[in-house]
């Protein structure tokens, strides 16, 4: 049955010219990152949801700063993992119309070799002034609290928190190359983060294959044409 699985996916992929493949926190923790609502959701006695606000940068951007530096120290060792590193040489190398789409804020897909990366949730490595609204990398670790601009201006993660919406440009390309793709690969996604889930519903919509890769059933699992329940480091290796 698995082998059969493995030979339709490829099938497809091989028949595919364009291909899209969004990737959830599932990927990420197979290279040791906490995921942002498993257990363990607490920091310093905060729920991480808590402290991921627009409202709690502006009440206390010093405590904010505090736990995403806690965060860019977990992240700062950590490699990419084979499930990263296949999805990079696949975009590589099969000459085909790829796009990464990933809710993923680490940074580890580009650090895999991936190039044509869509960041939903923004990334955790770079900064964005509140005063003239630049945006820079930053890997400090750790980070200096406060940081400033060079305007003057206070630096925020360049992450979008709960209650903020997408960059519309990045959103905007992830919906069109979803709407086109023949392929869809949703991989270690919970299915529930909204607007991402309804990207493989676009594929879909359009005619395209969908297929899910994920330890565990997801809600988005009913409606797609494959379901694999594995984890992608073990299985992305064996289709791309």
């Amino acid at each position: 049955m698995k082998q059969d699985l493995i030979s339709d996916i490829k099938g497809h992929l091989k028949d595919a010219r364009r291909v899209v493949c969004l990737t959830g926190a599932g990927v990420s923790a197979e290279s040791g990152v906490p995921t942002f609502r498993g257990v363990g959701g607490l920091w310093n006695g905060h729920k991480a949801t808590e402290l991921a606000t627009p409202e709690a940068f502006e009440r206390d951007p010093k405590l904010v700063w505090e736990f995403y530096d806690f965060r860019r120290r977990n992240l700062f060792d950590i490699k990419p993992n084979p499930a990263h590193y296949a999805l990079a040489k696949f975009a590589g190398e099969s000459k085909k119309e790829f796009t990464l789409i990933t809710q993923n804020v680490d940074g580890l897909h580009a650090l895999a070799g991936s190039l044509n990366v869509l960041e939903l949730h923004g990334n955790i490595w770079r900064v964005k002034c509140l005063e003239c609204g630049t945006i820079s990398d930053n890997r400090e670790v750790p980070v200096t609290i406060l940081p400033y601009c060079e305007c003057g201006g206070l630096l925020r993660p360049d992450i979008v928190w709960f209650g903020e919406a997408l960059p519309e440009g990045v959103f905007a390309s992830a919906f069109q190359v979803a709407s086109q793709a023949e392929v869809i690969l949703v991989v270690g996604t919970s299915g529930i983060v909204e607007p991402a889930a309804s990207l493989a519903r676009l594929t879909k919509g359009s005619g395209g294959i969908t297929v899910e890769i994920n330890p565990e059933a997801t809600p988005l699992s009913s409606m797609m044409d494959l379901v694999v329940n594995e984890k992608a480091g073990e299985f992305l290796p064996t289709i791309m």
